[in-house]
């Protein structure tokens, strides 16, 4: 089984992931920390902040590495952002069977009550160094694009409105 998990900036993929990873004992890959690596191994001259390029440069490597571990009956987690909205068409119905889709979103109005929270929280698995670009209005509308994509992909989204513990606890049930 492969859990596919992605999101918004701060909407606690990483979280997610590492309580999946607990539970399940599932081996787990950061998209993050791919990124991170080709950036810094110089293999790429993109930066962190070429969001669209970097889905574009990263999901190929991504999508085969979740092709791998399906033909090999392996169970994995793959959390991240650059996950594009129509992924699927990227795999033949027989590896969809194995693939499980989570997208995490905060509502506007959760993120007006809980932004305190959800920076609080920013570095609950991995350290955010510098978190000064997180704004509530960035936070809104990152969630409001992954959204809007995703549902025009036909995409189940997860939207935490008010408890996100129960949300999170949830997902961890099915």
């Amino acid at each position: 089984m492969i859990i596919l998990i992605t999101g918004a900036s701060h909407t606690g993929k990483t979280l997610l992931a590492q309580r999946m990873l607990e539970k399940y004992k599932y081996s787990y890959i950061s998209i993050d920390h791919i990124k991170m690596g080709l950036i810094r191994s110089g293999n790429t001259d993109l930066t962190p902040e070429d969001d669209d390029k970097l889905t574009d440069y990263l999901w190929p490597i991504v999508r085969e590495m979740i092709k791998t571990a399906i033909e090999n009956d392996q169970n994995l987690i793959v959390e991240g952002c650059y996950i594009p909205y129509d992924w699927r068409k990227d795999f033949d119905d027989e590896y969809l069977l194995s693939i499980r889709f989570i997208c995490l979103a905060l509502s506007d109005a959760y993120i007006d009550t809980h932004f305190d929270d959800i920076k609080d929280h920013a570095s609950d698995i991995e350290s955010r160094i510098d978190d000064s670009y997180c704004t509530i209005d960035m936070i809104k509308e990152t969630n409001r694009t992954y959204i809007e994509g995703f549902k025009k992909s036909g995409e189940t989204i997860t939207l935490i409105e008010d408890d996100y513990e129960k949300v999170i606890l949830a997902l961890l049930q099915d």
